[in-house]
Parts: C-alpha cells; structure tokens; sequence
C-alpha cells in the first residue's frame, strides 16, 4: 500500500487574476469534503466553502480539489482542518479577504459549523 502523504500548501496552484485593478469575489463550494475523527478514527463528512477576494492571484479549482482530498485519510478536528485551510489558501493565494467555512454531517444528532477568515492589511 502506498505511503499517505499530507496535504500540503504546495500542492495548491494559482494563475493571474484576469482583473486585478477590481475587487470581486470567488465563492468555491466543496460538498464532498472527507477527513477523520482523530478521537475515534471515523469519517467526517462535510461542505468546505471558500469566498474570496483576490489579489494578483486565483487558486486553480483542480490543484484545490487534490489538495481537498488528501485529508481523507487524516485525523483532524474540525476546527483545525477549517483553520489549516485558510492558512494553506492565503499562503498559496495571498487574497485580499478570505473566508473558509467548514458545514459537518451531523453525528449523534450535533451538527457543527467552524467559520474563520482573514483581510490583508492595507
């Protein structure tokens, strides 16, 4: 069996943004989200929804979803997946704003819903 490897920020890819002079946002919604419980070792299932301000740069939609999908196999809570996307996202993208939300299956009846976010300093 192959060796898992972690997600990385590297792996995330980016082009021009095509209007640099305007502020616009990019709303990626990512319905199919998996990681694991690192407590008891089963799947998370959720919708990752990133909006976003660009800056010079736009993420490439298929580097983020193989990005995405290499947390399958990870043991994490929710609030830190949701924190380590954002982190990822502005180092690769360096956006103006960014919000990342993470929307979980309820599990026993809890649902949860982790929001963060960042603006550039001007």
């Amino acid at each position: 069996m192959a060796e898992l490897q972690a997600p990385s920020v590297e792996e995330l890819e980016t082009f021009p943004n095509p209007s640099p002079g305007r502020e616009y946002t990019i709303e990626i919604v990512c319905p199919e989200f998996t990681s694991m419980c690192p407590k008891t070792g089963q799947p998370d299932y959720g919708t990752i929804t990133y909006t976003y301000t660009p800056g010079a740069a736009c993420v490439e939609l298929k580097s983020l979803k193989l990005y995405l999908q290499k947390y399958r196999m990870q043991g994490i809570f929710y609030e830190a997946v949701t924190n380590k996307l954002l982190d990822d996202f502005v180092k690769a993208c360096n956006p103006i704003r960014c919000k990342v939300e993470s929307r979980w299956t309820p599990r026993g009846g809890i649902s949860s819903i982790i929001t963060c976010q960042m603006e550039a300093r001007k």
